[in-house]
């Protein structure tokens, strides 16, 4: 079910994860109050052609453009627009993707605008919290579900620790990548530990929970894209692109330093 990748192809991969983080870097500068969500699109799209890269976004499926921006109720696939303008106290979730020699990286994070409320912080935090539980657990010998079963715990841990139960998405989630963005298998972010494929260096996964700050059930809006929560509450979304090795997981769309 998970593709077997060289070293070699894993370096690719890497490649095209530093194009993912080196955008986000710069969508995450631009990002403030005034700015639209199709300028941030538009600096992405031009830093990932700069890079000598593709858009792993832009027309897949129709999709019109090279990021999601999925801003506050949103959760994922929010269609950036003219007329989307970010205001002090919004979240926007960015979700980025790169092709590079063949090869996909695929990344997300949520970016406070200006002065947010200290439970959409909170809410931001746990779910990146929940995604490195998450990667953690992309380790040789573990089977599929042990990646969903941190990253569950994680977010209820949270939810305890900020006396606010957050809400689990369980439509989507996280995916095998490669040549292809999205490849089998698809990876939930809820699960008892212990099912699934066995995990082997070389195979990579996008880890990518998100969470609301209300219930986790969702809409599609008739844009056919954006996903919004049912209930009107905030979201939140984080994730990177993990490959297995046998020293551990190796982050392929951290930053450089990282």
């Amino acid at each position: 079910m998970i593709e077997v990748k060289t070293r070699g192809e894993l370096q690719a991969m890497r490649a095209a994860g530093l194009v993912v983080a080196a955008t986000l870097a710069a969508v995450r500068e631009r990002a403030r109050a005034g700015v639209s969500t199709a300028e941030l699109d538009e600096l992405a799209e031009q830093t990932i052609r700069d890079a000598g890269a593709v858009p792993s976004f832009k027309g897949y499926h129709g999709f019109p453009a090279s990021i999601c921006a999925s801003v506050n109720e949103q959760i994922v696939h929010g269609i950036p627009a003219k007329e989307q303008v970010l205001a002090e106290g919004d979240l926007i979730s960015v979700d980025c993707g790169a092709i590079l020699d063949g090869w996909h990286g695929d990344s997300a994070v949520t970016l406070a605008i200006g002065e947010v409320s200290e439970k959409d912080l909170a809410l931001s935090a746990a779910t990146e919290a929940a995604m490195w539980a998450g990667i953690e657990a992309v380790r040789a010998g573990n089977r599929l579900t042990d990646i969903s079963y941190a990253v569950q715990t994680a977010a209820e841990k949270a939810g305890r620790d900020d006396g606010h139960a957050y809400g689990m998405i369980l439509e989507y989630g996280g995916h095998g990548i490669g040549r292809q963005m999205h490849m089998e298998p698809f990876l939930p972010n809820v699960g008892k530990p212990g099912k699934g494929p066995r995990l082997k260096p070389g195979m990579a996964l996008a880890v990518e929970p998100m969470l609301t700050g209300g219930e986790g059930e969702t809409l599609e809006l008739d844009d056919g894209w954006t996903v919004v929560t049912a209930d009107g509450s905030r979201a939140a979304h984080w994730e990177h692109t993990v490959a297995i090795t046998e020293d551990g997981p190796w982050v392929l769309t951290a930053p450089e330093e990282a």
